[in-house]
């Protein structure tokens, strides 16, 4: 996949907002409308009617915590001068949640990403509340009912938003709900974002087309399954057609005193804007703001692979690999027993793979195939390649290709990942890691370094175990260059809370499993 154009237009004339039929681009086919999405299912997880619910559900369910860990609705309505206070937790609770912006509307929200402000905001507002007691009454609420409802509050708050998050990616899941965005610029980025909306609906947006001057032909994107509507002059005649309410600007041919223009009409209009930066392949979440006068500044905080912060990490990952297989030193044995007497060959499988800073070392798993020319087509697991591939500019291979020569026990192993034990070892020896980029063989790094974007980035840090790629779908048979930019994503965001994180998700993923 070729990077973006980053070349600016600079020489362009500021254009005027308003529509001018010439320099709209050749009718083509029209995006759906907007109005496939309607009912109370839209109105509740998508439109205005969310950021009333989801504070409403949190009310709820805070005094439903109240209430049982007062012992009832009638113990509750009798309450003690000392206890009243414990009244104040639920409201004093959205307050600090809504001051932590997680009453923001956000694209793809996981339960995880919203568990350690919520933690924090029931804990703040419980200190609160004992605050509220000693002046009020000289002392605090009666111990084990304020430990009770701070804890019911942290447990029926979690409850209660991992149902709204269920649902919300049910409905956008099976296209009920949504919201129409346009992009602008149709060229190398808009078009990856259209894509991206397209395969996954879970975001909540459904591109209903593109804004663009001079649209890239469609050869050079890739192609585009969403119409061009029309230039950027015809802002409001497309948002009032499509009744969009989102707008992303992408990498566009006008220049960006236009841009800055567009943008401001879009918030006259009441329209949302999200921008992919420039130089968006560089920045993390630990980009710092500051100004020179007016003028806005980005400083950039990289993550060092070899610094104290992964030093830190890697002791963590041996001392988890040992506590792991001390813990499950029966099932390694019963899975090697099982391996040994139901197939002939050896218990482990090695595989030469490349690791950090292109090191080479022998990757270990149980054996999940018949004895037989192994060494040379032993499927990988989740999201590596086989040698039966024929590299197309996108998509990885993995999976089971050709003839299929698992054993019964191996499809089983394959199935739950217990094949991928033995790479607890790899991580004792310190040729791995826990979470990183899942390790390929040395033939095919050198491929997809040359065809692949960015590729070679993946080696700064050891390979893992589990990833950031994998825990969000990207196994088997899929996108190379997608893969390899969540892989990237996780280098440069590296933290100990992301790697939790992700080991949480991979359990989940793990009861998903299907191979």
């Amino acid at each position: 996949m070729n990077g973006p154009r980053l070349t600016q237009q600079t020489t362009a004339p500021s254009l005027p907002l308003t529509r001018h039929p010439a320099a709209r681009p050749a009718p083509g086919p029209r995006a759906a409308h907007s109005g496939i999405f309607h009912g109370p299912l839209q109105l509740l997880l998508e439109e205005p009617g969310w950021n009333v619910l989801v504070p409403a559900i949190d009310l709820a369910m805070l005094f439903l915590a109240m209430v049982l860990a007062l012992g009832g609705i009638h113990a509750t309505l009798d309450l003690s001068a000392t206890a009243a206070p414990l009244l104040a937790l639920p409201l004093l609770t959205l307050l600090t949640l809504y001051l932590r912006g997680l009453y923001r509307t956000r694209l793809r929200a996981l339960v995880l990403d919203g568990l350690f402000p919520a933690v924090s905001a029931v804990s703040v507002a419980a200190m609160a509340v004992a605050a509220i007691g000693l002046l009020a009454n000289g002392r605090i609420p009666n111990q084990s009912e304020w430990v009770a409802a701070w804890l019911l509050s942290l447990a029926t708050l979690g409850v209660g938003r991992a149902a709204l998050a269920v649902a919300q990616r049910w409905a956008r899941s099976r296209r009920l709900v949504g919201r129409p965005v346009l992009i602008v610029g149709a060229g190398l980025v808009g078009s990856q974002v259209a894509r991206r909306l397209e395969d996954h609906p879970e975001y909540g947006l459904y591109p209903a087309g593109f804004l663009d001057n001079d649209p890239r032909p469609l050869a050079e994107v890739g192609g585009r399954d969403m119409p061009v509507l029309g230039s950027t002059e015809d802002l409001d005649e497309v948002v009032r057609e499509t009744q969009t309410r989102n707008l992303i600007v992408a990498f566009s041919s006008v220049a960006d005193a236009h841009v800055s223009r567009l943008i401001q009409r879009c918030q006259e209009l009441g329209v949302e804007v999200s921008v992919v930066p420039r130089m968006f392949d560089t920045i993390n979440n630990r980009v710092g703001y500051d100004t020179v006068g007016g003028l806005p500044l980005l400083s950039f905080t990289t993550v060092n692979p070899k610094g104290v912060q992964f030093a830190l990490k890697h002791a963590f990952d041996r001392v988890f690999a040992a506590t792991l297989l001390l813990l499950l030193s029966p099932v390694l044995l019963l899975t090697a027993l099982a391996v040994r007497l139901t197939s002939t060959g050896p218990i482990l499988f090695r595989q030469r793979r490349v690791g950090r800073d292109g090191t080479m070392f022998d990757l270990y798993k149980f054996r999940s195939m018949r004895v037989g020319h192994e060494e040379e087509h032993e499927p990988g697991e989740a999201g590596e390649a086989t040698f039966d591939f024929t590299l197309n500019g996108d998509t990885a291979p993995g999976g089971v290709e050709g003839q299929d020569r698992r054993t019964p026990i191996g499809r089983f192993l394959r199935r739950t990942s217990l094949d991928e034990l033995p790479q607890f070892f790899n991580v004792l020896r310190g040729e791995m890691s826990v979470i990183g980029p899942r390790p390929e063989r040395p033939e095919f790094v050198e491929v997809f370094r040359q065809d692949v974007t960015r590729y070679g980035d993946r080696h700064r840090v050891k390979s893992g175990i589990t990833g950031w790629a994998q825990v969000h779908g990207l196994r088997g048979q899929t996108s190379l260059a997608e893969r390899v930019e969540w892989d990237n994503y996780y280098i440069a965001h590296w933290s100990l809370a992301l790697d939790l994180k992700i080991l949480a998700l991979t359990f989940g993923a793990l009861l998903h499993s299907t191979e």
